[in-house]
């Protein structure tokens, strides 16, 4: 297993990882969080280098993508860097990549009964205003899990907080903050249930960001 004890902190800066192959020739993967080889609860940035795919495969508790670059394809569609998709509990596809493409992704982890296919393509969809200068762009909503892409202007600070069901974050572009450290774009970061922390920027910064979804009691490492 990796970084699989919910109760941790959790920071890892991607650019400085190693890339490993996958079972399909082409795709490579930088694991964040896994619980087994290839089947369980799993995160990972993934790259499809032009033409490579993957066999169809099921999700038994649902997929969960951003992509950062390039086009990602499956039978359904096209989806571009920026798009946001989830594929529910049960679901399947065979995706591919044309031109190559690079990903979050994120397995086994839905609540099974969050059944909504979502597909979000954040470069159209609007900015909502959010608390001070900040700027949320909701991407899904179920029950105490909440995922949205956030912008931060430069030097925004935020009050110091915690998160029920903790928090996750990716960060885009720009350089995430806190008391704890720098995180600049590529950073994946896993903050436990009720952790604090209190963060701001120095140059405009969007981060990928999720809550809520985390275990509350402990799981084991």
């Amino acid at each position: 297993m990796l970084n699989m004890n919910f109760d941790e902190r959790v920071v890892i800066n991607t650019n400085q990882q190693e890339w490993v192959p996958s079972p399909a020739g082409g795709v490579l993967r930088k694991p964040l969080a896994r619980e087994e080889a290839e089947r369980g609860h799993a995160t990972s940035v993934v790259r499809y280098e032009p033409g490579a795919s993957f066999n169809r495969h099921e999700h038994p508790l649902g997929e969960e993508i951003l992509v950062l670059e390039g086009v990602f394809s499956d039978e359904t569609g096209d989806y571009p860097a920026g798009t946001y998709l989830r594929n529910p509990p049960g679901s399947g596809h065979a995706p591919f990549s044309r031109e190559g493409c690079t990903l979050l992704v994120k397995l086994h982890q839905f609540d099974p009964r969050d059944l909504k296919t979502v597909r979000v393509d954040t470069r159209t969809t609007p900015w909502l205003p959010g608390q001070g200068g900040l700027q949320v762009m909701p991407l899904h909503d179920f029950e105490h899990e909440h995922v949205a892409l956030v912008k931060w202007p430069a030097g925004e600070r935020f009050q110091p907080h915690r998160h029920f069901g903790g928090e996750e974050i990716f960060v885009l572009s720009g350089e995430f903050r806190d008391e704890h450290g720098r995180y600049p774009a590529g950073t994946w970061l896993r903050s436990p249930h009720m952790g604090q922390h209190h963060p701001f920027v120095e140059q405009e910064t969007v981060i990928w960001v999720k809550t809520g979804h985390l275990p509350v009691a402990h799981s084991p490492s």
